[in-house]
């Protein structure tokens, strides 16, 4: 396992998060998201990403009841934003939720402070004055390590980091966008500004909702008990189910055949060979899917076929 700095900061991030927006779900039971994230520390993987909303809670709870007894040894990166109830100030980024979002997660957590607190979108209604200045305490009280954002656009990104250097503020140390061959905006602005301003870019949906795992077909429709049945899952399906995208994967494989490196190895190395890129998001449900994860993220591709997934 390789590892990486949290933007400017001292912090080492494996350059593998194991993502979990499917644990709590009903199709993913307890004992296996808890053996999921055993397995991956074993294997080295030391970074978690959750988000309060995640199957209402659940995911934040079922990380806190595993990793209690080896707190330090992980590094836990939550999101805040989303409506957690139905009460008009129970979601966005004011100073009110902010301020409710993060002691419940430390409580879900069952820990007394978050690596990684991440805005998960920007808050059209609330100044981001206001959402940093409120971040920024809460670092100071020790409850919050480091600040990050989430879908945020670059202008969004720049006016945060401006408001943080002028204010002495906190400020974010790394973006959550999602990227992968088919989503390739954050190359224009977000890649260079993180480059220049030593951002860590956390990809996710780098394997496009599954698609790019190789094992559906496009006429197939997901058994009513599998991830892919899930109304997250289902708008990824939307969105990334094509004909172009199918035939995309039949291009990779080509690439396998002159590699050895299925779809996802290459998928995975092609991402964290991009700029900025300090780990990448990939959730697993079984022990082998970690340790071909894990075996991915070390591959080192050649330019001729970095040339050719560029090219896709």
């Amino acid at each position: 396992m390789r590892y990486n700095r949290l933007g400017r900061t001292g912090l080492k991030i494996s350059n593998l998060c194991l993502g979990t927006n499917m644990f709590g779900a009903s199709y993913v039971p307890n004992s296996e998201a808890e053996f999921v994230i055993k397995e991956a520390y074993e294997q080295g993987v030391n970074f978690i990403d959750t988000a309060d909303f995640y199957n209402e809670g659940e995911s934040e709870k079922i990380i806190g009841k595993t990793i209690k007894n080896k707190r330090n040894n992980f590094v836990i990166a939550t999101k805040g934003f989303m409506p957690t109830n139905k009460d008009i100030n129970s979601k966005g980024l004011s100073r009110k939720h902010i301020i409710t979002a993060v002691e419940n997660s430390l409580k879900r957590l069952s820990t007394d402070y978050i690596d990684l607190y991440q805005l998960h979108y920007w808050d059209p209604d609330c100044p981001i004055d206001e959402t940093i200045n409120t971040l920024n305490d809460m670092v100071h009280q020790g409850k919050i390590r480091y600040l990050g954002c989430s879908n945020f656009a670059a202008w969004q990104l720049c006016k945060s980091l401006w408001i943080s250097d002028k204010r002495n503020f906190e400020r974010f140390e790394s973006i959550q966008p999602e990227y992968n061959f088919r989503q390739k905006d954050i190359e224009n602005e977000i890649m260079p500004l993180c480059t220049d301003q030593e951002i860590s870019i956390i990809p996710y949906q780098i394997l496009m909702g599954g698609l790019l795992t190789g094992n559906y077909a496009k006429e197939s429709e997901p058994n009513k008990n599998s991830h892919l049945a899930s109304a997250h899952a289902q708008r990824a399906k939307n969105k990334y189910w094509n004909n172009d995208n199918f035939n995309m994967i039949e291009q990779l494989k080509s690439i396998e055949q002159k590699t050895g490196y299925n779809p996802i190895s290459l998928t995975i190395a092609w991402t964290l060979s991009k700029p900025a890129v300090s780990s990448v998001i990939v959730g697993a449900s079984k022990k082998s899917q970690i340790l071909s994860n894990v075996k991915s993220a070390n591959i080192i591709l050649n330019q001729e076929i970095l040339d050719q997934l560029d090219s896709l």
